[in-house]
């Protein structure tokens, strides 16, 4: 599997690439600035990125504008934002083509290798992983607005662990309840949302994830 890597810190870079080329990926290339990664995914076309949002030459949000524009090209590129922040607005747009293949983490809450050479290779198969964080974010920005306000506290609940990308049997388990009555709360939250409902965990996810970006 081929990836490109965008990180402006020289050793965080390096160690990355390492940290990669042990688990068997190949680095296609790793750059530090915003215009190297544009022209590095467009060059390499690779089987996913990982991308830090704050690149040169601005060192805000240049590096997620950078794989945005990338996608545009390159329809559902698969981009991993890996950042110490979760920059919203841009967040929003990366997610909302529902093309999958992205996801969104934190630097400071990756705690192993394996969780996080896990979450390449489920964006670089067109899956969406999410930091629980990052959702919880996204969804507050819009938590007083309809029809959000709609949810009950626990289809909150439910909603916040299905755009992390959890099954229905997982979110049963994390909420101590069975997974009957995480369907029936999936099917009032896609009701409320206006949403049609799936069993496709990736469309689940995706279609939250596009209603907040409407």
């Amino acid at each position: 599997m081929r990836l490109v890597i965008a990180e402006d810190l020289f050793l965080l870079r390096d160690g990355l690439v390492r940290l990669l080329e042990a688990h068997g990926f190949e680095i296609a290339a790793a750059v530090d600035s915003a215009p190297g990664l544009l022209h590095a995914l467009l060059e390499h076309k690779p089987d996913a990125a990982v991308v830090d949002v704050r690149l040169p030459p601005t060192f805000t949000d240049d590096g997620l504008r950078a794989a945005i524009e990338a996608r545009r090209q390159v329809p559902g590129l698969p981009v991993l934002v890996l950042s110490q922040y979760v920059e919203q607005l841009y967040a929003r747009e990366l997610l909302a083509d529902q093309a999958g293949g992205v996801g969104y983490l934190l630097k400071d809450r990756v705690f192993n290798d394996d969780r996080f050479v896990d979450a390449i290779r489920a964006v670089a198969g067109g899956g969406t992983v999410m930091d629980p964080e990052v959702v919880s974010k996204l969804l507050g920005r819009r938590a007083r607005d309809e029809p959000i306000a709609r949810l009950t506290a626990r289809e909150r609940e439910v909603l916040e662990l299905m755009a992390e990308g959890r099954s229905n049997s997982a979110i049963a388990q994390r909420l101590f309840i069975s997974e009957k009555a995480v369907g029936k709360h999936s099917t009032s939250i896609f009701t409320k949302l206006d949403l049609a409902p799936s069993n496709d965990d990736n469309r689940r996810v995706l279609a939250v994830l596009a209603f907040l970006n409407s």
